[in-house]
């Protein structure tokens, strides 16, 4: 009974318990209002790392004192602010933000949001400041916002929002700021804008808005910043904007606009900053510009602007910084810029200037940053430059300058920046460049100074890169440069120093670029060149250097570009140089370098150009040369003593564009694999011992014969064909053919001579016999029978057949000219190939007898030698199409480094 009572009592104890509890969990959920209940369930689709967000607790009634959440002090208290600015949230915001319909500030700018902006933010009716910047939402903008009629501040800048504005942001009749940029907006401006009479701040640069500027644009009334720059924007700038009186600052660089600058421009009487760059405007500047008396930065650089550059320039007092730079600004620079008394940046390079630098920009006291390269400017620089105390860069590089440099450069200002290379200035380096240490670039190559480098430059510690290429400085090798320890560039070529290059040059431990090319230096490299690790391109080409390369070089290991051509360099090469894995240039030619050519260099992966000519080297050409698959610009092996057959791997160049091979002793065919080089622009395989058919490549077959000649070997187009002797088409016994052909030439030859000296005769009457007119071939549609026309005789060949083969000797038929005659390439009917010399009648000059000396000396050669040994009749005539293309053609060294057409000739 005890029992029962007891039982029953603890039951009752549970059950009210339970209800307790039930109670409890009951009253709970009715206590946290539906706004804190909304912000719970934003708050599960967060990801919040430091728990910012930590007492949003279901078990509150209300959220008012929740991180982030303002309420208003009513007596029913709503949420009117949610601020979670850089909390470092992520995930994607809920559509349970569109319940705080009582919000009038909305902040989740810096966080890692995503998704789409939800469209339930639209109900949020009472919303003045939404900041969604600096998150990475996507998706388009919600028409949606359009229903914010109260909304003022709209700002979701920094993300990757897509899509075109829509129509509907022209119903946020509050609105004063909109900021959207770098996004990833598409399509036109909507027309709409033009109903935000309160907008202040339109910003929507780097996006991809497309279309031009709507001429609605003139409604924004208040407007006063307009960012668009970075965009795709077409069309012409609307003359509309010069109605937005309180426009300030009108931002649109960088995008395609086109068109005029409009003069109505000039109604902004209030515009501070005008950016207008990386366009395509054209036309001149007009002259209503000058109207902008607030002006501060002008920015019209880098447009198709033309014209000369208006006087009421100088109306723009305020004005601190002006860029017309890379138009095609023409005219002298108006003095009127003298007026700009504040004027601190003036940048005019890359256009079409002439005249003089008007000395009036000397009383500019506050310009520290002045260009004018690249124009056609003239005269000296303005004496007055020198004592600019705020002068810190002055670039007046390619014009056509003349005089001295001012002496006193650097005495008043602390310049960075001095570049005066390529004009006509001449005198010494001003000693004083460099007196307040400031100095980091100095550019002065190109021009026609002398004497040494002063003391002021070589000891200048801020220094970084220092260039006087090609004047005429003299002295040896400045090694007090290397105790700079900012100094990456030393450039001295085209100069006259000389001397040898001194052992001091291992302290240069942060010089990048050393070009001391085309001077006097001589004596062997100091191995301590070894000790330069950042060393990235090395040009000593064109001096008088001897010895051997300094093993120590290949510790160079970040060297892109080495040149030691046209020096007096021995010995083989250090097998290490294939260690430079990252060598993209190596010009060794025109030196003394002797042994094989290491077949290391087939490591060299990144190697685009390979110039070895004009050496010693023997040996076969390494298959390894195969290997290297960036070669691109030239392989040039030319002018050496290499032997052997061209190897088969050479066809795994498939950039390549240029070949040389010519003047060595190579034996064996062209390889087949050459049909593989489709980049081969020209190649030349002249003077070596190469036989066999030339590989079917279309350009082989379209080259000059120049490429070829000296391999007697060789056949096919646009050699003999490969079943014909190349002394005649039919084959008769060798005994019959060698004797026969000897006699011929025996009397050809006797003829030629007997010939040669009656012309020599006639040519030295004629040079005291007053001349005749001789009318051209060009001037007659049919040529007389006596015409002024040689070719080997050959049987069936007509006169007229010439002239139908020529096109009556059309110019594009020539195949060389020189001063004694035009020669043609004829293909008859039949097929065959001739080459038909026009002579010049009645030449009094020297060359013609140089030319009649030259048959001479042909016929007493072949006269002098053995029949086998003689040349054959077209032999004799290709010598003398090669006097006359040597003549004519342009006089190169055999080896340069830039391939030319007819190399080998």
């Amino acid at each position: 009974m005890s029992w029962n009572l007891k039982s029953t009592g603890i039951l009752e104890v549970g059950f009210s318990g339970f209800w307790l509890v039930a109670m409890l969990l009951v009253c709970t959920s009715e206590g946290l209002n539906s706004e804190g209940q909304y912000l719970l369930e934003l708050k599960n689709g967060l990801h919040d790392e430091v728990n910012h967000l930590g007492n949003w607790k279901s078990t509150d009634q209300t959220p008012c004192g929740w991180i982030g959440v303002d309420c208003t002090s009513d007596y029913e208290q709503v949420v009117w602010s949610l601020n979670l600015n850089s909390m470092n949230l992520s995930g994607t915001l809920s559509t349970s933000i569109g319940g705080l319909i009582h919000l009038t500030y909305l902040n989740l700018a810096y966080n890692a949001f995503t998704g789409n902006i939800p469209k339930e933010i639209g109900n949020c009716s009472k919303l003045g400041h939404l900041y969604l910047n600096n998150n990475q939402f996507s998706g388009e903008i919600p028409s949606e916002l359009g229903e914010l009629s109260s909304l003022e501040s709209l700002n979701i800048c920094n993300n990757m929002i897509s899509g075109t504005m829509p129509e509907e942001l022209g119903n946020l009749s509050s609105l004063v700021e909109f900021v959207a940029y770098t996004n990833n907006l598409t399509g036109p401006l909507p027309h709409s804008i033009g109903n935000l009479k309160n907008l202040k701040t339109f910003r929507s640069g780097q996006n991809g808005i497309s279309g031009s500027i709507p001429a609605e644009i003139s409604g924004c009334q208040s407007l006063e910043m307009l960012g668009l720059a970075q965009n795709d924007l077409g069309g012409p700038l609307p003359k509309e904007i010069g109605m937005l009186q309180n426009l300030t600052d009108l931002i649109l660089w960088d995008n395609q606009l086109n068109g005029f600058i409009p003069k109505e421009l000039g109604n902004c009487t209030n515009l501070e900053t005008l950016a207008l760059y990386g366009n395509s405007l054209g036309g001149q500047i007009p002259r209503e510009i000058g109207n902008l008396k607030f002006l501060k930065k002008l920015y019209l650089y880098r447009n198709d602007l033309n014209g000369t550059i208006p006087r009421e320039i100088g109306n723009l007092s305020m004005t601190t910084e002006i860029d017309f730079s890379e138009n095609y600004l023409m005219g002298e620079i108006p003095t009127e810029f003298s007026k700009i008394t504040g004027l601190r940046l003036l940048y005019l390079f890359q256009n079409q200037l002439t005249g003089v630098i008007p000395n009036e920009l000397s009383s500019l006291t506050n310009l520290t940053k002045l260009d004018l390269s690249i124009n056609y400017l003239r005269g000296p620089i303005p004496f007055g430059f020198q004592y600019l105390t705020q002068m810190l860069q002055l670039q007046l590089f390619d014009n056509s300058l003349s005089g001295g440099i001012p002496q006193g450069f650097g005495l008043y200002s602390r310049l960075w920046v001095v570049d005066f290379s390529d004009n006509h200035l001449t005198g010494r380096i001003p000693p004083h460049i460099c007196r307040h240490a400031n100095l980091i670039l100095l550019n002065l190559g190109s021009n026609k100074l002398y004497g040494n480098i002063p003391t002021g430059v070589i000891n200048c510690e801020t220094l970084v890169q220092l260039r006087l290429v090609g004047n005429r400085l003299a002295g040896s090798f400045p090694s007090g440069l290397c105790k700079l320890v900012n100094l990456s560039a030393i450039e001295l070529d085209q100069n006259k120093f000389s001397g040898p290059i001194p052992p001091e040059i291992v302290y240069c431990q942060k010089l990048q670029r050393l070009h001391i090319a085309n001077n006097y230096f001589m004596s062997e490299l100091p191995k301590e060149i070894g000790n330069l690790s950042q060393l990235v391109t090395f040009n000593v080409s064109s001096n008088m250097l001897t010895g051997k390369i300094p093993h120590e070089i290949v510790n160079c290991r970040t060297l892109q570009r080495l040149d030691l051509s046209r020096n007096n360099f021995v010995d083989s090469l250090p097998n290490e140089l294939g260690t430079l894995l990252q060598l993209e240039l190596l010009k060794l030619s025109e030196n003394k370098f002797s042994g094989k050519i290491p077949a290391a260099l087939g490591n060299l992966s990144h190697l685009t150009e390979l110039q070895m000519g004009g050496n010693l080297f023997s040996g076969e050409i390494p298959s390894a040369l195969g290997d290297l698959s960036s070669l691109q610009i030239a392989m040039n092996l030319s002018y050496n003593n290499l032997s052997g057959s061209i190897p088969l791997e050479l066809g795994n160049l498939y950039l390549l564009e240029f070949l040389l091979l010519n003047n060595n002793h190579l034996s064996g065919e062209i390889p087949i694999t050459f049909e593989n080089l489709s980049s081969l622009l020209g190649c030349n395989f002249s003077y070596n011992d190469l036989s066999g058919p030339l590989p079917p490549i279309p350009l082989f077959q379209n080259m000059a014969i120049n490429s070829f000649i000296g391999n007697k070997g060789l056949c096919g187009v646009p050699l003999r064909n490969c079943g014909e002797n190349p002394s005649s088409g039919s084959v008769p016994p060798l005994k019959s053919v060698t004797t026969s052909r000897g006699r011929i030439i025996t009397i050809v030859a006797a003829a030629v001579g007997g010939v040669s000296l009656i012309l020599i005769v006639i040519i030295l009457y004629l040079i005291i016999r007053p001349s005749k007119m001789v009318v051209s071939l060009q001037d007659n549609e049919i040529s007389p029978p006596d015409s002024d026309v040689y070719f080997p005789p050959k049987e069936g060949f007509t006169f007229q057949d010439l002239v139908e083969a020529t096109n009556n000797f059309h110019e594009s038929y020539v195949i060389g000219s020189g001063a004694y005659g035009t020669v043609y390439k004829a293909v008859m009917d039949s097929g065959q190939t001739t080459a038909v010399k026009k002579l010049a009648s009645n030449r009094e000059d020297k060359s013609t007898v140089d030319h009649m000396i030259l048959v001479l000396k042909i016929a007493l050669m072949c006269t002098s030698m053995t029949p086998s040994d003689r040349p054959s009749m077209r032999e004799v005539v290709l010598m003398l199409i090669e006097s006359n293309e040597r003549e004519s053609s342009f006089n190169s060294s055999p080896t340069s480094d830039l391939p030319l057409k007819d190399d080998a000739s």
